[in-house]
């Protein structure tokens, strides 16, 4: 199994900026991609950003370009999403998650975080 464990969440004000950080533990060897997504209260859990096992291929939601960048280190397991310019409709929770194949971009993910609270300030 892998255990996914997210930080850096908090308040901000609009326009400022915050890096989320996942660790992964147990059986990282069965990490490929990864990704971030988020959940609003009453909405849908979408997807912000992804990158693959190489790094060499990144994803963002339309919403988030140009704003967020995610990156990874393989050899520490982590995956981070910078955050600049936040906006308030940028609140949500977010979570970590990470494939186990070898595939991309992933259909669904299969190991996840418990997720960390991000509220922007109007």
């Amino acid at each position: 199994q892998v255990q996914l464990v997210e930080s850096g969440g908090g308040l901000v004000q609009a326009g400022g900026s915050l890096r989320l950080s996942c660790a992964a533990s147990g059986r990282t060897r069965n990490t490929y991609a990864m990704g971030w997504f988020r959940q609003a209260p009453g909405k849908e859990r979408d997807v912000v950003a992804a990158i693959s096992w190489s790094g060499g291929s990144t994803y963002y939601a339309d919403s988030v370009k140009g704003r967020f960048a995610i990156s990874r280190d393989s050899e520490k397991n982590t995956v981070d999403l910078q955050m600049n310019s936040l906006k308030p409709e940028d609140t949500a929770v977010y979570y970590c998650a990470a494939d186990s194949r070898i595939r991309w971009p992933p259909p669904l993910y299969d190991y996840w975080g418990q997720g960390t609270q991000v509220t922007v300030s109007s």
